[in-house]
């Protein structure tokens, strides 16, 4: 297997500049679903993780996804490879081993299907463990952030008007693109809030619409979606730190700040409930245990306990694109339509009825010919009144 390298330690950012064909070098220790959907969308040739795809700690689903789309994956490669290895150097994979001409520069594991299936069976006895980190995590910030859980004491005012209007947020995770484009309709009649978490903004435009808001740490989102008129909501540490700031100043952009603990997506939820939404639809969140542990963030127990707080008035369309596919094309429907007005034409011929309903218009046809054939066959008047 050969190719080009692109190297990054943070894969979302190696996945923008990725090209089908390259060999994309990652530092990722268990790769989690949304990072291995944009490698796998990116058709690299080969990814070579210096660390440890699956670590064991829990069922992750990133390598089982890369494995299933016909990637080979090369684990443990070490870090000593990313220092060594540039932009664009031609690579070869030979069983785990990384060539870079007659130059050996590392070697690791190279994952098939088996090797991935045995080290999820092992990594699952790590979830109690990780549950009980889980729980914990959740109590320390209930204890720490229950005046903002609660009471929404913190949440900055914005300009947008969210009182009893209806609040989408898009999320850049599990099945995003496949459930906006399903909540097109939804889109369309309620004309909700629009809010992008960091690159769920770049969702929002990539299908066609404009964020009201943009709300995140500013990491992943990209300068056209933060330059697209939306109102930004930067998410900083608790102590006002907003290193996001930086970025957004540089653009010449104004912008609120948001200190707190949890993910993005969180403050999100908050805000949109704090400022009188009446209904918050969430696509591409996380809501399930081995979800929140795929994010790979200690921190997911805030999201947890968001959901708790804003239940009554949020919606989860995540994977609402896999409730309902429509079966029957458009092209089919107009097929099928077309079929039935020939066999009720058909129909009509055969009864003495439709003999005559088709003599009749025969014979309206022929009139409306022969006007028509009158306007180009008659003779001028100038050729009549020669003599």
């Amino acid at each position: 297997m050969c190719g080009p390298a692109r190297v990054d330690r943070r894969t979302k950012n190696l996945t923008k500049r990725l090209r089908p064909g390259d060999i994309a070098v990652i530092d990722h220790q268990d790769i989690d679903k949304v990072a291995a959907d944009a490698l796998v969308a990116a058709r690299p040739a080969a990814v070579i993780n210096a660390a440890r795809s699956i670590s064991g700690r829990y069922p992750n689903l990133g390598p089982e996804i890369i494995i299933g789309a016909g990637i080979p994956l090369v684990d443990e490669a070490g870090s000593e490879l990313l220092a060594a290895l540039e932009d664009g150097v031609p690579l070869r994979l030979h069983c785990g081993e990384v060539w870079a001409g007659e130059r050996l520069l590392g070697k690791g594991r190279e994952h098939d299907a088996a090797s991935i299936a045995t080290a999820m069976d092992e990594a699952r006895a790590g979830l109690a463990v990780q549950l009980e980190a889980f729980v914990a995590n959740t109590m320390e910030y209930m204890l720490r952030d229950r005046e903002l859980l609660l009471d929404g004491v913190g949440v900055p005012a914005v300009r947008t008007e969210i009182e009893d209007r209806q609040v989408l947020i898009v999320v850049r995770g599990y099945h995003y693109r496949e459930d906006l484009a399903t909540l097109r309709p939804y889109i369309r009649e309620y004309r909700p809030v629009l809010i992008g978490v960091d690159g769920g903004a770049d969702a929002i435009l990539d299908a066609g619409y404009r964020p009201d808001l943009v709300i995140g740490d500013m990491d992943s989102v990209s300068d056209r979606a933060l330059t697209c008129g939306a109102e930004v909501v930067v998410h900083a540490y608790p102590d006002g730190r907003a290193p996001g700031m930086e970025r957004v100043n540089a653009l010449g952009l104004d912008a609120v700040v948001f200190p707190a603990t949890g993910t993005s997506e969180d403050i999100a939820m908050l805000l949109a409930d704090d400022k009188g939404a009446s209904l918050i639809v969430a696509v591409g969140t996380h809501a399930t245990l081995v979800e929140f542990l795929d994010k790979g963030r200690p921190g997911m127990g805030s999201t947890f306990l968001t959901r708790l707080r804003v239940g009554g008035k949020l919606v989860d369309a995540k994977g609402v694109s896999r409730l309902y596919r429509q079966r029957i094309s458009n092209a089919s429907l107009g097929v099928l339509a077309l079929a039935g007005l020939l066999a009720v034409a058909v129909a009509l011929w055969v009864t003495p009825g439709g003999q005559i309903f088709y003599s009749l218009i025969g014979a309206r046809l022929d009139d409306l010919w022969s006007w028509l054939a009158s306007f180009f066959l008659s003779a001028p008047p100038e050729a009549m009144m020669r003599p």
